[in-house]
């Protein structure tokens, strides 16, 4: 049993009990990105740190299974950063833990599982797994609903799903908290969690994306602000600093509370609105991939949709439109935000997911009864 250690609680407490229920354990912890590389202003911290690889092997020679680094920050820097920042040069906001999760670590994983004859991979997620009656297998929301991760789960393929455990999914984090105090693993418990995105620590992405890409603020910056009419209201620093729904940071004051409507990169334009004119009922998504259902039928289905990490979801029907689908909300949803993920339950069950592509404007014609899909105009 390959275990995927970040040094974390989480992992930790998931090989831990494996361990102890008699598997033979085997620790990877992966080195993704090297912060100091960037530039960044403050120390690296979580799975990327020395000091997180260190604790995973303390663990490991503590409990006596072999534990193994395994260096992929080439791969993660040709996929997951080039993809990050490349999102924000189209005027999109990306998504890189899902990316990361589908196309290096799970790959890489599974290859070095393979390597060392462990047959499946367990790693530290609040999530759970079914297999339906057809045989396929797809992801379940964790029984702690406030630590599930099942909404960047989604682009698992069947296959590496096949070869995947998720032990902490039936546990909440409370009880992971108290099942380690009692094993001596205080200093975990005590660990701060990060939520930043790794290699982007001190959670300043506008600096992030100015070392990445020398000379962009001197590309980017003086383009306008517009309101929803097309006229212009002010100057910003650059198309790629901002994302939808932000209210935060403008750097100009407009008299009443303004949003970030919609990003136009090739006129270098952020249209600024007021909080209704975040509001969409219906939005494409594409480049799909489906877990519990191999596609989707073709009079359409209901599902509840997520637009983004901590969203409760909202009720909606879905149709196909050749390789992407429609989707029409049953109420309003704020800040769509193109290049996140939108990932379809049906109750705790993940339909499946893909990348947002855009949202249509409040008027579009209702999708439930349309015999044919005409694409319509992309806003």
């Amino acid at each position: 049993m390959l275990v995927a250690m970040s040094g974390g609680l989480d992992s930790t407490m998931t090989a831990a009990l494996l361990h102890e229920q008699g598997h033979q354990v085997v620790g990877l912890t992966m080195k993704t990105w090297d912060y100091a590389a960037s530039g960044g202003n403050r120390k690296e911290t979580g799975c990327c740190s020395l000091d997180s690889i260190n604790d995973a092997r303390e663990v490991a020679v503590s409990l006596g299974f072999p534990h193994f680094i395994l260096d992929i920050r080439e791969n993660f820097g040709d996929s997951v950063i080039d993809y990050f920042v490349e999102e924000y040069l189209a005027g999109r906001t990306p998504n890189p833990c899902v990316m990361c999760n589908t196309h290096i670590k799970w790959d890489a994983l599974l290859q070095r599982a393979q390597q060392l004859d462990c047959e499946h991979l367990a790693t530290g997620h609040y999530a759970r797994l079914a297999t339906g009656e057809d045989g396929r297998r797809y992801v379940l929301c964790g029984d702690d609903l406030n630590k599930d991760q099942s909404y960047v789960l989604w682009g698992l393929s069947q296959d590496a799903l096949k070869k995947t455990l998720f032990p902490m999914g039936n546990y909440t984090k409370d009880a992971i908290r108290a099942m380690a105090m009692k094993r001596g693993y205080r200093s975990l418990v005590n660990k701060p969690e990060s939520y930043e995105i790794c290699f982007v620590p001190d959670n300043d992405y506008r600096g992030f994306l100015k070392r990445r890409v020398p000379g962009l603020e001197q590309r980017v910056m003086g383009g306008d602000f517009v309101d929803t009419t097309g006229q212009s209201i002010g100057r910003h620093q650059g198309y790629p600093f901002y994302t939808i729904g932000q209210r935060k940071g403008l750097e100009t004051a407009f008299g009443t509370p303004k949003y970030v409507v919609s990003i136009d990169a090739e006129r270098n334009l952020v249209v600024l609105g007021d909080l209704e004119d975040l509001d969409r009922t219906t939005m494409i998504v594409h480049q799909l991939n489906w877990q519990k259902i191999a596609m989707v039928p073709e009079e359409g289905m209901d599902a509840v949709v997520k637009i983004r990490y901590k969203d409760p979801g909202t009720p909606a029907f879905v149709k196909a439109d050749g390789p992407r689908v429609l989707v029409e909300f049953m109420a309003p949803v704020k800040a769509i935000a193109p290049g996140q993920s939108a990932v379809f339950y049906e109750g705790d069950a993940v339909l499946g997911g893909g990348w947002i592509h855009s949202s249509l404007p409040m008027n579009h014609q209702n999708i439930r009864h349309q015999e044919t899909l005409v694409t319509p105009s992309i806003q």
